[in-house]
């Protein structure tokens, strides 16, 4: 009796898990999208628009674009459902911490830059613009699963501190999306005189390829992994 009730639940687990992971999926499935879209709707809206040309033009679209896809994604699959404290008052302070927060990711991340040797006068814009896709890739995330709560955020770059498919996800996203931007700062002193070696084309790049990359990879890492991964909420 007891072995079938324990076989029971365990079955039910597996198949939540089956369909958390196909949300995820399709939820980064959708955050691509987003990135695909700022590349190439612009085109069709403003004259010689490129990456490369328009480079800033499209950080700015690409940044409203993926926060905007992430925003909806979360209010509709709402994979952290919690019933206390939704009185407006309540979502207002929330929504203006979160803008907060991201403010402050973005000075963190500029001042960040200018230590490891990113001008400090000169090319101000293009360096907050780099802050700014940076917070996007990863804060913007963190808020929208997490909320304006820094001691969570702490919790799930610990070690076993992960509670959900979600959580998980953030993590991998998160890292890749720094390694990217890390990866994408080695062409800029070559002398190869190729226009994404301007800075910060390629770290934005790499940035951006780290985050899609941790959209792909983590689905995947996630499904492969799920008979041997526990959570303390389940």
């Amino acid at each position: 009796m007891q072995f079938g009730m324990k076989l029971q639940i365990a079955t039910q687990e597996n198949t939540m898990k089956d369909t958390d992971i196909k949300k995820l999926l399709y939820t980064h499935l959708l955050c691509i999208f987003s990135i695909i879209l700022s590349i190439f709707i612009p085109s069709f809206f403003l004259e010689n628009f490129s990456i490369l040309e328009t480079h800033l033009t499209w950080l700015c679209i690409c940044s409203v674009s993926v926060t905007a896809v992430n925003l909806v994604l979360y209010l509709v699959v709402k994979p952290n459902v919690s019933s206390k404290r939704s009185s407006l008052s309540y979502k207002v302070t929330r929504f203006l911490k979160c803008c907060i927060y991201f403010l402050t990711s973005c000075f963190f991340f500029h001042v960040i830059f200018v230590l490891y040797g990113a001008p400090l006068i000169e090319l101000v814009l293009e360096t907050f613009s780099l802050a700014v896709i940076l917070s996007t890739f990863t804060t913007v995330p963190c808020l929208c699963l997490l909320g304006p709560n820094f001691k969570a955020w702490l919790r799930i770059f610990s070690r076993n501190g992960v509670t959900s498919i979600w959580e998980n996800s953030l993590q991998i996203t998160t890292i890749s999306s720094f390694v990217g931007i890390w990866l994408g700062a080695f062409p800029i002193p070559l002398d190869w005189g190729r226009p994404w070696q301007e800075w910060p084309i390629s770290c934005t790049l790499g940035a951006t390829f780290g985050y899609v990359a941790g959209l792909v990879i983590s689905p995947l890492w996630i499904y492969w992994n799920r008979k041997k991964l526990t959570y303390k909420n389940n």
